[in-house]
């Protein structure tokens, strides 16, 4: 509680890792006006809270560039349907303008978030910031004056300089003054005065309700006029140092990732090749599986062969017998004496039926062996047949065992300034030394950056065009519609800053 602005504030910078301290504040609210953190004074007397107008297209690839810093590359396979329906990411008056489904904003923000595959997280914050920088309300502070007749105004502070307002619309200033076109800002109780530096044109003067406001746009000008001079000086020794540090640090990460891609490629290379590896064992698995039937079935077969010889060889062998018997019976009663002739005809039809049956047997003892040739023969195939069998078998363990091996050895890759408020004079002024070059510097970077952005642009108004059927038109506030407007007379904060220059400002006094 007894904390003071300053303790807080390098509390964040510690937290956050700011070393550029002097680009940064705290800002809050009180009542009905925007205030900065004061570093000499205690916090709990000192919130914050802030609206800045986005346009729909804009907010999906600001949400797009959030996703890629929380989540890291896109993967598909990981990032499936659905996995940003806890996710705030869109404002809701966006959401409430069209008629699309969480799952369509989805689809949209995903399709841009896989473009933005192997940027890393600080890189996806700083486009989103980039992308921030840009919308019209980006930084300004916007402050209630009215002119000498009464009108009320809008004064805005910003980065760029000083912009005057229409109180209804807070997108595109009516008239703006450059920093480095100002050579004096002082206020005296309630009337505000602002020098051009440019003697020709008038003072531009304005009142506030109150001192306290007056202290405050005081106090931002001088802020935002320290930080615009700084940006166009040399460099100190520590910033220089600070970026020497940061060349390293982003050298550092650069091939950290790249190392990290190499490994996340190898380890891929090693899946598949594990993959296909392991197809491979299986198909050699199945293979051995089908060899070792077929041997089992080539040892049947010759297994029955063999018996089925071994009995037509015993088969044969009693045959040629019995021939051999009948053949000694006919010699038998040949040399038998015979004396009748009725004898000797019995006898002649013995021998005929004896040489018959000799015959007879002589030709199945014939056929008898040549079927145990042929089953000798087939038992020899089946051996052969067993034998290639084994061979195959063989030839299959030995891949299988230098195929485990190989998928064994083939490892995966491991792991894988404070702000100073002039008490005295309220009030300072701003050099005209170099500011025709700080101008064309500003022009340039501008120039540069609209290049970059030129894709980007197209990217949005194809999403402006794809969704701008599903618009529900009674629902537009009034922002909306002035968002329109400008966009399609070609009207932003930045072409307002240009105007005075290009036509020749006259003098003006509120």
């Amino acid at each position: 509680v007894k904390w003071k602005g300053k303790d807080l504030f390098d509390l964040v910078c510690r937290t956050l890792g700011l070393r550029e301290t002097w680009f940064f504040g705290l800002q809050y609210t009180i009542k009905d006006t925007v205030a900065w953190l004061k570093m000499d004074k205690k916090v709990k007397k000192q919130i914050l809270d802030e609206k800045i107008y986005c346009p729909p297209e804009a907010s999906v690839l600001l949400a797009s560039y959030a996703v890629q810093a929380k989540y890291g590359d896109y993967d598909p396979n990981v990032h499936k349907r659905g996995f940003l329906a806890q996710e705030e990411l869109l404002p809701k008056r966006v959401i409430n303008l069209y008629q699309m489904t969480p799952e369509m904003w989805e689809e949209r923000i995903t399709a841009w978030y896989a473009e933005h595959r192997g940027r890393a997280r600080d890189e996806a914050e700083m486009e989103y910031l980039k992308i921030a920088q840009d919308l019209e309300m980006y930084g300004v502070n916007y402050f209630a004056i009215r002119n000498k007749k009464g009108t009320e105004l809008l004064l805005g502070v910003d980065a760029l300089g000083l912009h005057i307002y229409d109180p209804d619309n807070r997108l595109t200033p009516k008239i703006s003054f450059p920093w480095n076109e100002i050579r004096n800002i002082s206020y005296s109780d309630k009337e505000f005065t602002i020098k051009p530096l440019d003697k020709k044109i008038d003072v531009f003067k304005f009142n506030s309700s109150k001192l306290r406001v007056n202290k405050l746009i005081l106090q931002l000008c001088i802020g935002n006029h320290d930080l615009f001079m700084r940006r166009r000086k040399a460099d100190s020794l520590e910033v220089q140092q600070m970026k020497a540090q940061a060349r390293e640090e982003k050298a550092r990460k650069q091939m950290e990732r790249q190392r990290l891609a190499r490994e996340k490629q190898m380890r891929e290379e090693a899946e598949r090749t594990r993959d296909e590896l392991e197809r491979r064992l299986m198909q050699l698995k199945e293979e051995a599986t089908m060899a070792n039937e077929a041997l089992m079935r080539s040892e049947e077969t010759a297994d029955l062969l063999a018996e089925k010889a071994q009995i037509t060889e015993e088969e044969a062998k009693l045959l040629a017998q019995k021939a051999a018997e009948a053949e000694q019976e006919m010699q038998r009663i040949k040399a038998t004496a015979i004396r009748t002739e009725e004898e000797k005809r019995l006898m002649e039809q013995k021998v005929l039926e004896a040489e018959m049956l000799a015959l007879k047997m002589a030709e199945e003892s014939e056929r008898r062996a040549k079927e145990a040739d042929q089953l000798k023969q087939d038992l020899q195939e089946a051996r052969e047949s067993e034998r290639r069998a084994k061979q195959k078998l063989l030839e299959i363990t030995s891949k299988s065992s230098y195929t485990s091996m190989n998928s064994s050895t083939t490892a995966l890759p491991t792991d894988l300034p404070s702000f100073n408020l002039i008490n005295e004079s309220l009030s300072f002024d701003f050099k005209d030394t170099d500011m025709k070059r700080l101008s064309m510097e500003i022009e340039k970077e501008k120039v540069e950056y609209m290049e970059k952005s030129k894709h980007l642009q197209e990217q949005l108004n194809e999403l402006k065009t794809e969704i701008e059927a599903l618009k529900l038109k009674e629902r537009e506030t009034a922002l909306d519609i002035l968002h329109n407007e400008n966009a399609s007379r070609g009207n932003s904060k930045h072409n307002t800053i240009k105007k005075p220059q290009a036509q020749g400002r006259r003098p003006i006094c509120i």
